[in-house]
């Protein structure tokens, strides 16, 4: 049964949603700063567009290699950028999903942030990617659509048929108003994914516990609440992913 506010969560409504994607950024930052390796690090960077956690990392000390799609005809880089003493961010232009580029179990930490698994429709391939570059020991962190925020689409799109099928289907591929598709995962769903290139999940949970709706009302009677939501969000139960139009999941390379 989908929440009473899954109204919310079409694409139109997220759209609208300003206070709510503020919390958002805020929470996901701060359980970013909670995950990020605590020794000077490379990190690869494979997140969307509207996340800031290569800035992030290269604030904390990291050395972090940022993958972008190629732009307007760009030809993708071939060779990786020398790594530069303490802080800071190196671009390249690749194809995320074939990280040819990179050489086996040479990076430490993998950010995969801003539904960077609901963006490549062959997570799998990506993913396996991952556990080829991770180092023994290395940790990646990624977030996806969640099945609750799928059937909510296609609830919204009066896609009945479709929306009976999600609970069996294998894999979950919502269609977008600009014809662009998301894969949405549920926790067992993302738990074989990494499971099956090689990866020990660490915890997988909802990114937010808190709906569009609460913190939507909330910071409308009081703005200055926004510090507080977020410290609760963070003090909630951490691994029920049953709510919540995003799941975040953290994996190590064993060794």
């Amino acid at each position: 049964m989908l929440p009473a506010t899954s109204t919310h969560l079409t694409a139109e409504g997220l759209d609208s949603l300003t206070s709510y994607w503020r919390f958002y950024r805020r929470v996901a930052a701060a359980q970013r700063a909670r995950w990020l390796p605590r020794k000077p690090s490379r990190v690869l960077d494979l997140s969307g567009p509207g996340a800031a956690s290569a800035a992030q990392a290269a604030a904390a000390g990291h050395r972090v290699l940022l993958v972008r799609e190629p732009e307007n005809g760009e030809r993708p880089t071939t060779a990786v950028p020398r790594p530069q003493a303490g802080g800071s961010v190196s671009t390249i232009r690749a194809d995320a999903t074939s990280l040819s580029f990179l050489s086996d179990a040479s990076i430490d930490a993998v950010i995969a942030d801003d539904r960077a698994l609901s963006r490549h429709l062959l997570a799998e391939m990506l993913v396996t990617e991952l556990a080829r570059v991770l180092r023994p020991g290395g940790r990646v962190i990624a977030s996806t659509d969640s099945l609750m925020f799928g059937m909510a689409m296609l609830a919204g799109q009066e896609s009945w048929a479709q929306l009976s099928d999600v609970p069996s289907a294998e894999v979950v591929l919502i269609p977008w108003p600009d014809g662009t598709f998301t894969r949405c995962f549920g926790a067992d769903q993302l738990r074989e994914l990494f499971s099956d290139a090689g990866l020990e999940v660490e915890w997988i949970r909802s990114r937010t516990m808190l709906s569009p709706s609460t913190v939507e009302g909330v910071l409308g009677d009081d703005p200055e609440a926004l510090r507080r939501l977020v410290r609760a969000e963070l003090q909630a139960s951490r691994n029920d992913d049953s709510v919540g139009i995003h799941l975040v999941v953290s994996a190590r390379r064993p060794g």
